[in-house]
């Protein structure tokens, strides 16, 4: 039997929120929008957005929906012309610190392959592979764009409770991120401060993570005009003002990896809090006023996972009796 239609209020306009509308229009439903900002205000988009489950758990599950979202972004890239969707597929390295097994998510990726030594610049290990890699305000701003017009209602407003939230619709689905902390009385969210720096994009067309440093990893993954140069990962910091120390030491990493980047302008400093948790929470809990679905967590995975837990979403909201 056919699920009925229902009327779904998705609190966030973040990747995961977005995602989540998009889905679950998609099969019919009826969708609100509710976020105190534009999506270009969110978290997502200071995100470099490559394809890269990390700061993301439980494994087994981060895969799945890593999985997942690889396989929709790479159709989004092949289907568009390059710019539409904002999402290219880029082939990049990643440089390990010490001899690494396999990754758990090594299924998703179809070319993960064990570099050569004079790709490893020195280090003892690492991998190569093409991965999804995706300019988030161009594609957030294209998400916007067909959720509205596949349906959507869009609501500006900030949401106090999210049983008042719940008691308007049939569903609640929380894609609030950080502040899912308030909101759903979540003491286990922790930010995860992230500071990056753009700079003009001198032709490169490959990224490169360096691992060596894990509270400090530098990576350099190219948009189409730009290059974001990261990064920090400081727990429980949440000042958005960037530093200009660590830009200093951003930078200054970024050129020593890619010497291409040296005469490259900067054009911006971004900073961004990631929502961080022991474990995503993806579940469905009862509520005197109606269902509520949780769905934040994310940490620096959020348009890694974005399609995967979408859908898994959408199979919580057609399960519903």
């Amino acid at each position: 039997m056919a699920t009925l239609p229902r009327r779904v209020t998705v609190v966030g306009a973040g990747v995961i929120g977005l995602s989540c509308a998009w889905r679950l229009v998609g099969a019919g439903h009826r969708v609100t929008v509710v976020t105190d900002r534009a999506p270009a205000q969110t978290t997502s988009a200071v995100a470099a957005a490559l394809w890269y489950p990390y700061l993301a758990f439980p494994p087994e599950r981060v895969g799945a929906w890593a999985a997942r979202t690889y396989a929709v972004l790479s159709d989004l890239a092949s289907a568009g012309r390059d710019g539409d969707t904002a999402v290219r597929l880029l082939r990049g390295r990643e440089l390990l610190a010490a001899p690494t097994p396999d990754p758990p998510w090594a299924v998703a990726v179809p070319d993960l392959r064990r570099l050569h030594a004079f790709e490893l610049a020195g280090h003892p290990d690492g991998w190569g592979f093409t991965a999804p890699v995706v300019d988030m305000p161009r594609y957030l701003e294209w998400l916007l764009r067909r959720v509205l017009a596949a349906g959507v209602r869009l609501e500006h407003r900030e949401v106090a409770h999210l049983s008042e939230e719940a008691g308007r619709c049939d569903v609640l689905v929380n894609c609030a991120g950080l502040a899912a902390r308030e909101l759903a009385g979540d003491p286990s969210l922790l930010a995860v401060r992230g500071q990056v720096v753009l700079l003009e994009n001198p032709g490169l067309r490959e990224w490169v993570l360096d691992e060596t440093d894990p509270t400090a990893m530098t990576y350099v993954v190219p948009r189409v005009d730009t290059v974001v140069c990261g990064g920090t990962a400081e727990p429980g910091a949440e000042g958005l003002e960037p530093d200009p120390v660590v830009a200093a030491r951003i930078l200054a990493n970024a050129r020593a990896l890619i010497p291409q980047l040296e005469g490259a302008a900067v054009v911006g400093h971004r900073v961004g809090l990631r929502p961080a948790r022991p474990t995503v929470r993806l579940e469905r809990v009862p509520g005197r006023d109606g269902a509520v679905i949780h769905c934040y967590g994310h940490g620096g995975a959020g348009v890694t996972l974005s399609w995967g837990c979408a859908q898994d979403v959408l199979a919580l909201v057609e399960s519903l009796r």
